[in-house]
């Protein structure tokens, strides 16, 4: 360990010594922990940190959630009828995204664009 992790460690240990973290909220209460199985590894730290800001609305999470199962479900399929249903599926589905990210009126940042461009080119790989 380096010094800087030690001095880390030292702080925690006194603050846990002095009770600091009793007065945190949430102390004694379990963790939530989500589940993120469905965000490729890549993007987990990125929708975490969205997440904890406060950036991401319940609806648009689901979305995004049957967003990455159809895509799955597209990348997987050989049938070119279900392929050609399921792609109808995404597209509405990336419709109804659209309307809530445009209704929160973060469309147009710099953020959103760079965001949308890189789910638009993962989504549209096939």
């Amino acid at each position: 360990m380096d010094i800087a992790h030690l001095i880390a460690e030292d702080k925690i240990k006194r603050s846990i010594e002095e009770g600091e973290f009793r007065k945190l909220p949430g102390y004694g209460r379990p963790l939530v922990l989500d589940d993120d199985s469905a965000i490729p590894e890549s993007l987990r730290m990125a929708y975490k940190m969205m997440k904890n800001a406060g950036m991401l609305e319940e609806q648009e999470e689901s979305l995004r959630k049957e967003l990455m199962n159809l895509e799955d479900l597209i990348s997987f399929c050989y049938d070119p009828e279900e392929r050609e249903r399921l792609t109808k599926q995404l597209n509405e589905k990336l419709y109804q995204f659209g309307k809530v990210i445009e209704k929160r009126k973060t469309s147009h940042s710099k953020a959103f664009k760079q965001y949308n461009q890189k789910v638009y080119d993962k989504l549209s790989r096939k």
